[in-house]
């Protein structure tokens, strides 16, 4: 189904062609003044300067050519030459309809099952999930469940911290807390031990003892380099470590990403590019690109179109280590041969964005991406708190990713004690629905590249810009639907969207036809925020509407048929948006 802005600019481009001018002057847009128009063409502006004319003889000859037609209530020409429009409210009824016999409410499917990376996750494995990790994991969800409604085949990969220092540092832990297991035991030939000799709980008190160690205590620092490079050439004990602390962690990060409803199909780490890296090394070698800078490995990225010359990217430290470039690498070399994708996007923290640019730009110059392929990097701001600086506990300390849910759960459910209208069984289970929805919508409701303030009271609030409100409209909307379906007499006919009778109708008809185009544009930008922007003025339209309208009590049923219907089309728009956005709405609240 083609978008409203695309039906009246083809109307608008015959016109001008027609008048023997360019059709690209003919561009439509929605008025930024809709006490005056709902739409608005201001291409005779600039055809005046091509055509040597004045703006508004221009105007006014388009304008002969469109009076008269069915699609417009109103179309006018005023000075200095704008053409304003107002829809007709049977041409408006009509697209609403033809939205209602959509199978995906008037959304064309763009995507055509073409392949998408979206790296997501990056959480490192023995840690637990933080508020650190949410942004890249809310973002990350929402764009890949965009672009699998548009028909694209999105793979989200968690591309895990997996094969870094931390693996060293563990293992010199456990060898100092426990060395009289086996794996330190260099005459032990036997198999190692199926169960993990640490719990979660240990693991996660093991990292931050060892990361703290190895700042004050050189030999140890020295111990854990050595066991991470050990790990990497293939140690079998060290191995069998590992082998014991990604079982453990990641059991622990799926249970988090499950209660946040993000998940992935791909659960590679860095250690899975190990194998291509030394390869890489070589190939970037032998096309001439990499060359040794003070003991080091590097590659120039610089542009002759740069403002300022970049640093050249790092494949190899002096000491031979690899790095996470070098990583980024094998496995962007991975996904080319395994999966061939027509895009690539990376989401994390903005600080990343020079590495990523340096990333791509060595992919691309050794050819392991095509040049036409976008790599997009959406670099994320911070979450803060109300002081302004990064969110933390009441102490101080990082705050864990599932106590923050579990705060905001319990704000929402004592919020719905208030007005007890539920058992406390069913408000338990509503505040988990409602408090996901507050806290991913409070994030994404942001432009990803700007720092916002987390603020629990204002997020769970039932009233402005928030993810109950939204919840809140689509939840009246059932209940206006259920009372519908109660009522002794109804319209018999097969019912239909009628033209609008009043200006909030209209209104949230209008609000409703920018539907296909805010879903595909946002998807295009990598921008959820602009969807939830959408479903606000929705959910702002509908809700004016509704004060404004005596539905169940209408007493012409064809009309009120029409209202039932019409609002059905509302919560279908306002579900499909929030299910992209990563959350649902409860039956009641």
């Amino acid at each position: 189904m083609k978008k409203i802005l695309e039906l009246i600019a083809a109307k608008m481009e015959a016109a001008f062609a027609e008048c023997g001018y360019d059709k690209s002057y003919a561009k439509v847009v929605l008025s930024n003044r809709p006490d005056l128009c709902e739409y608005q063409c201001n291409g005779a502006m600039a055809a005046a300067k091509a055509y040597k004319k004045k703006p508004i003889d221009i105007a006014n000859e388009a304008l002969e050519k469109l009076t008269g037609d069915v699609m417009f209530s109103e179309i006018n020409a005023v000075m200095p030459g704008f053409i304003n429009i107002r829809l007709n409210p049977q041409y408006l009824a009509d697209y609403m309809n033809g939205m209602q016999k959509e199978e995906k409410l008037g959304l064309e499917e763009s995507g055509h099952g073409e392949t998408i990376i979206v790296d997501y996750g990056g959480a490192n494995v023995a840690k637990p999930l933080h508020v650190g990790h949410l942004r890249s994991a809310v973002i990350g969800e929402s764009i890949k469940r965009m672009g699998a409604f548009l028909g694209y085949n999105m793979i989200g990969d968690v591309h895990l911290g997996d094969w870094g220092l931390q693996m060293g540092l563990i293992i010199e832990e456990l060898r100092d807390r426990k060395p009289e297991l086996v794996y330190f035991d260099e005459s032990y030939t036997g198999a190692y031990p199926e169960e993990p000799p640490f719990t979660i709980g240990e693991l996660e008190d093991i990292y931050p003892t060892a990361s703290g160690k190895s700042k004050e205590d050189e030999a140890f620092k020295e111990r854990a380099q050595t066991a991470t490079f050990r790990l990497q050439k293939g140690y079998a004990p060290y191995a069998a470590i590992w082998s014991h602390i990604m079982k453990v962690s990641l059991a622990d990060l799926k249970k988090n990403y499950d209660n946040l409803d993000v998940h992935f199909e791909l659960w590679k780490g860095e250690s899975d590019a190990e194998k291509y890296i030394p390869w890489l090394i070589q190939d970037l070698q032998d096309k001439g690109l990499a060359y040794e800078s003070q003991g080091a490995l590097v590659v120039d990225v610089t542009e002759p179109t740069d403002s300022k010359e970049l640093p050249p990217c790092i494949v190899r430290k002096s000491d031979g280590a690899a790095l996470y470039a070098t990583s980024d690498l094998g496995t962007i070399i991975e996904r080319e041969k395994d999966f061939s994708p027509v895009k690539y996007i990376y989401i994390t923290d903005k600080r990343q964005e020079l590495h990523f640019k340096q990333v791509f730009r060595v992919a691309k110059k050794a050819g392991y991406v095509k040049e036409a392929t976008p790599m997009i990097h959406i670099g994320f701001g911070t979450m803060n708190g109300k002081d302004g600086k990064p969110f933390k506990t009441r102490d101080g300390g990082v705050m864990r990713l599932e106590h923050l849910i579990a705060d905001i759960d319990e704000a929402v459910y004592a919020r719905i004690m208030e007005n007890r209208t539920v058992s406390e069984e069913e408000a338990k289970e509503t505040a988990k629905t409602v408090g996901l929805a507050a806290l991913k919508y409070g994030d994404l409701s942001n432009q990803a590249a700007k720092d916002y303030v987390f603020d629990i009271d204002r997020f769970i609030s039932f009233e402005g810009n928030t993810g109950p409100y939204i919840l809140y409209t689509i939840v009246r909307i059932k209940s206006i639907l259920a009372k519908y379906e109660q009522l002794d007499a109804k319209y018999t006919g097969t019912p239909v969207i009628l033209p609008a009778v009043s200006d909030a109708e209209k209104a949230l008809m209008l609000e409703l036809s920018k539907y296909n185009d805010v879903m595909e544009s946002s998807f295009a930008e990598t921008a959820p925020h602009k969807i939830c922007q959408y479903i606000y003025d929705l959910s702002n339209a509908f809700n004016s509407f509704y004060h404004d309208t005596r539905i169940i009590a209408e007493e012409d049923q064809a009309r009120q048929a029409s209202w039932i219907s019409l609002i059905t089309l509302v919560k279908d728009v306002l579900a499909s948006c929030i299910q992209v956005l990563g959350f649902e709405a409860p039956e009641r609240m």
